[in-house]
């Protein structure tokens, strides 16, 4: 897989950019705030529908404009399809595949894959649980591309069910009947979306565990495929009760909701445990005991088993380098290139040439003031 041709129109810095591409390496180099990593946002957004640096669309939109365009030509298997998505911020997103609107923004999730790896990653050893709950359900959508639907389902079912918890708190009498009589048709739901959505990331977590081990041991100096290991940290169990457990978790914890006004159980409250060490009994969590080094590492390695893992589902996903040579000493770049050298297509920013590894010397592009030129 890889973007032939990418457009942008109101996008970030870009009033109109178009960007012919070709397989293999391309790097766009440019100094910092020049508009580099804009293009390679755009390109993951099409992937994902959300940004890899922001948490809303609204910044993706050029000062002055009310929306942005991004639009690809990406070749898969031979055949070449033109995705596009329109960003409204405070109004609904649309997209379009070839021209035609689709019914809904999120079918246009997973038809281009993209791995992106970047300074904010160390944020996923180091930051809050919700990052690294985005990070599995990024991938999961971009192995089976329907979760972009389970998802989108539980959230907006976990936004009800908390509204009405909020109003519970003050409720009296008939209305306070009335109020958990609803609550209870919409513990079904939280159930039924929570338990498929819980099932899919132990899964994910299963499967993305050996590869894992083997890309630490890559990375890392001295290290072995066992030290790396991750784990899904659920608040209920996921086995073949997982329904009847999650039902008997809410029930049991339903007074501490209503006096807290949110829900307490399920997978927006479960986490990635990352735990580095030889053998068990010398394990300890990345976050709080790994050195800058060791988390560099295991942020790099959670990129590399995602970019195998696709590899191994049969499809090759576009990588994307986005500024993190600079973060990284020389051995573990000229590493990372040798790991990524070989992908259908990959993408480099970088503020100096001399940061892009001999390894991933291919199409340059300079990036200034908002103009794209090829060298």
């Amino acid at each position: 897989m890889h973007v032939a041709h990418l457009t942008l129109h109101d996008f970030r810095s870009y009033a109109d950019v178009d960007v012919a591409l070709e397989p293999g390496v391309t790097a766009f180099v440019g100094r910092n705030g020049q508009g580099k990593t804009n293009l390679v946002e755009a390109i993951d957004y099409l992937s994902r529908l959300s940004s890899h640096r922001v948490a809303t669309d609204a910044p993706l939109i050029r000062a002055g404009t009310e929306q942005a365009v991004v639009r690809a030509a990406v070749v898969r298997n031979g055949r070449t399809a033109v995705l596009e998505v329109e960003l409204n911020p405070g109004r609904a997103n649309r997209a379009r595949i070839n021209r035609s609107p689709l019914p809904r923004v999120r079918e246009l999730a997973g038809l281009v894959r993209t791995v992106v790896f970047s300074p904010e990653d160390l944020a996923l050893v180091k930051g809050d649980p919700g990052q690294r709950r985005r990070f599995l359900d990024d991938l999961l959508v971009l192995r089976t591309p329907r979760y972009a639907g389970v998802i989108a389902d539980h959230d907006r079912v976990l936004k009800q069910r908390n509204t009405l918890l909020k109003t519970l708190y003050a409720a009296r009498g008939s209305s306070r009947e009335a109020a958990l009589a609803t609550l209870a048709v919409w513990d079904d739901h939280l159930v039924a979306t929570g338990t498929e959505l819980l099932r899919a990331r132990q899964a994910l977590v299963t499967d993305l565990a050996p590869y894992l081990g083997k890309a630490y041991e890559a990375v890392a100096r001295g290290a072995s495929r066992d030290d790396a290991r991750i784990e899904y940290a659920a608040t209920v169990p996921a086995g073949e009760d997982a329904a009847e457990s999650f039902r008997a978790e809410l029930a049991r914890r339903q007074a501490e909701e209503i006096q807290r006004g949110v829900t307490l159980v399920g997978p927006h409250r479960d986490d990635l445990v990352l735990t580095l060490g030889p053998g068990d009994e010398h394990r300890l969590p990345v976050k709080g005991y790994a050195s800058h080094g060791e988390s560099w590492s295991f942020a790099l390695a959670l990129r590399l088993a995602s970019y195998d893992l696709l590899r191994a589902d049969g499809d090759d996903p576009i990588l994307v380098l986005d500024d993190v040579f600079a973060e990284l000493d020389a051995e573990r770049r000229e590493q990372l290139a040798a790991l990524v050298a070989g992908a259908e297509q990959v993408l480099v920013t970088a503020a100096v040439a001399a940061d892009v590894p001999e390894a991933l010397r291919g199409t340059t592009f300079h990036v200034a003031a908002g103009e794209v030129t090829r060298a």
